[in-house]
């Protein structure tokens, strides 16, 4: 039986390997609407170690990646543990985490993330609740994006949220239905030009703002096939190194290149939103990104909204806590008009 509120740890790792975001809230399910509460969040740094093993994984062995699978899962639960301590939190009824994606070709029936399941509920003895993707796969879908059921639910009074992590995605309702797909690298891409300087990002996008636009490599890059599929698509690793990084092996300034990138992340973030729109949320590592924000409001008239700092940081924690919170209530949590999976679901393995 459903008691409110719900008290869920949301456990996220991105593909820009920039941390760890643990978010605590309190979920609250009253007249058929939910709201929710962050009750504590952080975001944790990777060591100079765990980065290294989480930028490499995808090149181990079958036995060692299942090895790693056991130690990041065993790292993730010290991390819950902390989390836990440091705030005094006295109950939680679930956690649920996202782990880091490793492996992500839907088409291909392949996706794959990092941080071992019963390993978490081993270390917290919480409730654990993991692998939200696969299934989706498994029923045809794209496995993401599955933010989208959060925008639904928890978000609805914006006519669009665009989160900018590793990549850009997108979420908004159409003809009652909720539409979600990636739009484009961002952050992967941006950190990647950026390590040329021995930098680990361009903070604020003061590097781009000092660069020139490369205009025959915007071209390029704006022709890609990828942005002019339908949705349901999603994006991963693999299509980065195959298609953006061969294109920005040139001899050119890196802060040209990173003109040039935020340029086209930009132009291509605005030709995503949908007609009418008038409002947007800015959430993810991105939204720091100042001079990225000033390029899509050239390109666009729709109102930028940058929330508070817990919520630009760890909306993505704080959805995927939803998730959990959704499965284990046997709920829908993943949506057949965004991923294109057969049927609408309920996805996640519990650990209990």
């Amino acid at each position: 039986m459903y008691q409110s509120p719900l008290i869920a740890i949301g456990l996220m790792s991105g593909t820009s390997l920039d941390g760890l975001d643990l978010c605590c809230a309190a979920f609250t399910l009253s007249n058929q609407k939910w709201t929710f509460k962050i009750l504590e969040s952080k975001t944790t740094d990777y060591s100079f170690a765990w980065r290294d093993k989480l930028k490499h994984a995808h090149k181990l062995s079958p036995i060692q990646l299942r090895e790693l699978d056991v130690e990041f899962g065993h790292y993730l639960g010290n991390e819950a543990i902390k989390f836990i301590e440091e705030n005094r939190l006295k109950k939680v009824d679930l956690i649920a985490s996202h782990g880091h994606t490793i492996f992500h070709e839907p088409d291909k029936k392949s996706t794959f993330q990092l941080g071992n399941g019963p390993e978490i509920f081993t270390r917290t003895k919480i409730k654990t609740i993991c692998d939200f993707r696969l299934q989706d796969v498994l029923l045809g879908g794209q496995g993401a994006p599955l933010v989208p059921i959060g925008d639904e639910l928890l978000f609805g009074q914006f006519d669009a949220c665009i989160n900018l992590g590793g990549f850009a995605n997108i979420s908004y309702k159409a003809n009652n239905k909720r539409v979600a797909f990636d739009i484009c690298p961002v952050n992967i891409v941006l950190n990647h030009i950026c390590n040329r300087l021995e930098l680990p990002y361009d903070e604020g996008g003061k590097i781009a703002a000092s660069g020139n636009i490369l205009k025959p490599l915007l071209t390029t890059l704006n022709n890609l096939e990828f942005y002019h599929l339908k949705a349901p698509k999603s994006l991963g690793r693999e299509w980065v190194e195959q298609n953006i990084i061969p294109i920005l092996s040139i001899e050119e300034k890196p802060q040209d290149i990173l003109r040039t990138f935020t340029t086209h992340a930009a132009q291509t973030i605005v030709q995503a939103l949908p007609k009418n729109t008038h409002n947007i949320l800015f959430t993810g590592g991105g939204a720091y990104n100042t001079y990225l924000l000033e390029q899509i409001s050239i390109y666009s008239q729709a109102k930028i909204t940058v929330p508070p700092h817990d919520l630009i940081n760890q909306k993505e924690a704080l959805i995927f806590a939803f998730l959990g919170v959704l499965r284990s209530l046997n709920k829908v949590n993943c949506l057949q008009s965004v991923t294109g999976a057969k049927s609408d679901h309920s996805s996640g393995r519990i650990y209990n």
